[in-house]
């Protein structure tokens, strides 16, 4: 099992008042561990529409664990792989958009609906560091979900 080199993840969607909470809430749920807790906070769109954020910040390892092996069933794995320079910040941070409806339905693809957010170790704090280290613990996850499936 690979060490994990990230402080936290951070998962965030929107529930906009044409959709269903619940629904929008399982979508996020599939990359969580069972029972985890979620945030949620109204706002108001534009038009004076309701808007729910439902969101969760992941910290203990084996949970990180967790969400990240979600990712290692992405069907377009090699292309997460090959855009980490494209999605590592300068502040070390690692962005994905992940497919809400996808979600909804257990399936884990790169879209749009879920924002994934993660802050990697990295020291000294370079862009460089973390993409090197976010791909190790990507392909070891993958590797170690792959050689159990």
């Amino acid at each position: 099992m690979p060490q994990i080199p990230l402080h936290y993840v951070d998962l965030r969607a929107f529930c906009y008042v044409t959709e269903d909470e619940k629904r929008v809430e399982d979508a996020l749920r599939t990359f969580l561990p069972e029972e985890f807790e979620l945030e949620r906070a109204e706002t108001e769109g534009h038009y004076g529409d309701r808007i729910l954020i439902l969101s969760a910040r992941v910290e203990n390892a084996d949970d990180v664990r967790h969400v990240l092996s979600r990712l290692a069933d992405l069907e377009t794995f090699d292309r997460l792989l090959d855009e980490l320079d494209d999605r590592v910040t300068e502040n070390t941070e690692l962005f994905l958009r992940l497919d809400k409806q996808a979600a909804f339905n257990g399936e884990v693809r790169l879209g749009d609906g879920i924002t994934f957010r993660a802050k990697v170790e990295a020291y000294p704090a370079k862009k460089e560091i973390a993409v090197e280290r976010a791909e190790e613990v990507l392909e070891a996850l993958h590797d170690e979900e792959t050689a159990d499936g």
